[in-house]
């Protein structure tokens, strides 16, 4: 399917099912939320990457309309939707401020994969253990998937950006396999090197070489 969306660039990645707040203060983007939530219509968050517009975004829909300030500026609540592809950006559109695009949307496999998520999910507890994050995915471990957790791995928005291009859930999944394996031993020698520079100068109790042993 092709159609018309009005698109909200941002230099983050929005995944399907996400929720997200937002703060809103440009005047083009305060109008576009209020012609979309008037008309209880979505909009486009493609992806903002090296100061470009990339063909690549998420189809959102406001949930709430949070707080509306004095000054019109406001708190809002999305959830994304689908994952989209610009053909076009449509710079001018008559009597609005704000710009659109031309976009359809390539078929995503979201199909559960339990094998790969029984692998992951430890490496994301231990990940976790290691930075002393504690994350309320709110959902059972059987009903996450990879979406879910693509937030709480430590990926930079370049890389987010990929995982949002890959459209089965197995390829994101075995995206996210190799970045914990890749992630975590460098955390794990981080510790060791604190802990390294923290016993510095405490009086330490170490076995000498025995010369006397074959």
């Amino acid at each position: 399917m092709i159609n018309f969306i009005p698109i909200f660039p941002l230099g983050v990645v929005v995944f399907p099912d996400e929720v997200l707040n937002l703060h809103i203060f440009e005047p083009r983007y305060k109008q576009l939320v209020n012609d979309c939530y008037a008309e209880a219509k979505p909009f486009g968050i493609p992806t903002v990457l090296e100061n470009g517009v990339n063909e690549l975004g998420t189809l959102v829909e406001i949930v709430e309309i949070v707080e509306v300030y004095p000054d019109g500026k406001m708190d809002i609540r999305i959830k994304g939707v689908q994952v989209f592809k610009t053909l076009e950006l449509v710079k001018t559109i008559p009597d609005r401020l704000y710009n659109g695009a031309i976009v359809n949307y390539p078929s995503n496999i979201t199909r559960y994969n339990s094998s790969l998520m029984l692998v992951i999910l430890p490496l994301v507890k231990e990940l976790h253990r290691l930075l002393d994050v504690k994350k309320d995915f709110k959902k059972t471990e059987a009903e996450l998937v990879s979406y879910d957790i693509a937030h709480h791995i430590g990926l930079p928005v370049k890389e987010e950006y990929e995982l949002l291009g890959l459209l089965f859930e197995t390829q994101r999944l075995e995206y996210i396999r190799r970045h914990l394996q890749k992630i975590i031993p460098i955390i794990k020698d981080a510790e060791s090197l604190k802990e390294k520079i923290q016993l510095n100068g405490h009086f330490r109790e170490l076995k000498g070489f025995n010369f006397d042993l074959p």
